[in-house]
């Protein structure tokens, strides 16, 4: 099987390399917001669609223009993928894959890309990389760069300039090691419970920095916009921002692989990140309630990553032969594992599960995460989205359908 995998090093430009790094990226946000407003006013004048080809068969006109022919110092190259790009969001948009494309700001996301492998040269025995209209590059050379040079991408995060290269090799389909399966329940007080009895603590890395953050945006506050001192301050904002990122980012990779690296089948909950996390606020006419509690759960979700974690685990357990199973999240918090009553006043508290109906008790993380992994056996056992099934009990009635509100559903995970 073919595995694309890319590896990602921080750059050591030279101040004329970050000036024209900057340059570059620069212009490709100008050719993106610059075609998709074009194609804005195309679509209100009742005109199709422009495609890719006929939208770069503009792009050398207006790099002759000479208000914009500070668009020929910049590579034709990385300019052409920033319009595939845009094809590409537009695609996704009428493919109801993604929201419709939105104009680029310059500091947010800044990076091109060069899209063939003979548009660079890279010398990893000296640390160093060669790009177009940029010479030779030095960079942290962290780690063994495998497999066929696909592209690079260029990117600025935190004032550091970084490039991922994309490789391509075959590699034989791994066989895990491990026999095991486990469920994950994910949360807040804890980040993930295994149905091992297994608990990972949740890192936090934003809440531990709040306070941190808080005091440097009040310092922000206080200087003239765009001063010298409003620009060093702003830096040092995005460089906490960069940190708190970067520890989220580290305890994910870690936590990740030790469970891939453990278990060949793990169960997961398919949960709805951004609906948990949708603002309380309300409208004018019809305010929200708890506005406060709830931007407070808000923040503990994101900080948490369960996105970002769930995909770590899809590719990582797909690289050492095993598999992912996402299962519905609903009412994997209010069922018992013992007999299946299913029933909100089943969870006593954020961390006591008490059985109504057949008394038993347990961890309410714990349960749910054995109901995820019962779950998730029976995915392989009928190969559908199935949960497991209610079973009846004598010593209550079967409990009425109840959805459970957004709020709610965020409390209890």
């Amino acid at each position: 099987m073919e595995r694309l995998q890319a590896f990602k090093f921080e750059l050591r430009p030279t101040g004329e390399q970050t000036s024209k790094l900057r340059q570059f990226a620069g212009a490709c946000r100008f050719v993106y917001n610059k075609a998709l407003a074009l194609q804005q006013e195309n679509h209100k004048a009742g005109a199709k669609y422009i495609g890719y080809v006929s939208m770069a068969n503009r792009l050398p006109s207006w790099r002759k223009d000479e208000q914009t022919s500070w668009l020929k110092e910049s590579p034709a190259h990385p300019l052409q993928q920033t319009l595939r790009d845009l094809d590409r969001a537009y695609q996704n948009f009428f493919g109801k894959r993604a929201g419709f494309p939105a104009f680029k700001k310059k500091g947010r996301g800044d990076s091109f890309r060069y899209p063939e492998p003979k548009q660079f040269k890279f010398d990893q025995a000296n640390s160093r990389i060669f790009l177009p209209k940029l010479g030779w590059l030095r960079y942290r050379n962290s780690r063994e760069v495998v497999g066929k040079l696909r592209n690079v991408t260029v990117s600025e995060r935190g004032g550091k300039w970084f490039f991922s290269i994309q490789t391509a090799r075959e590699v034989e389909q791994a066989v895990h090691p491990s026999t095991s399966s486990i469920g994950i329940d994910l949360g807040v007080a804890v980040f993930a419970t295994q149905s091992d009895g297994v608990q990972h603590k949740p890192l936090n890395s934003f809440a531990s920095h709040q306070r941190q953050l808080a005091r440097a945006q009040r310092a922000l506050a206080r200087k003239r916009k765009f001063s010298n001192n409003w620009k060093k301050q702003k830096a040092k904002i995005t460089r906490l921002h960069s940190r708190i990122a970067n520890m989220r980012a580290d305890y994910l990779h870690k936590t990740s692989h030790r469970i891939s690296q453990n278990h060949a089948v793990v169960c997961v909950e398919d949960l709805k990140v951004c609906n948990m996390s949708r603002s309380a606020s309300g409208t004018k006419d019809s305010p929200g309630k708890s506005v406060k509690a709830k931007s407070g759960l808000n923040r503990s979700i994101l900080d948490q990553g369960w996105g970002e974690f769930r995909r770590q685990l899809s590719y990582k357990l797909d690289w050492a032969g095993g598999e992912l199973i996402a299962i519905p999240a609903q009412y994997t918090s209010q069922t018992c594992s013992g007999c299946g009553h299913t029933a909100k006043d089943n969870r006593k508290s954020q961390a006591l599960f008490c059985c109504v109906s057949c008394g038993f008790e347990d961890n309410a993380d714990s349960n749910a995460a054995k109901n995820i992994h019962a779950a998730g056996h029976a995915v392989l056992a009928c190969g559908g989205d199935v949960r497991p099934a209610k079973r009846s009990c004598a010593k209550s009635a079967a409990p009425m359908k109840q959805e459970p509100t957004e709020v709610t559903q965020a409390v209890l995970v």
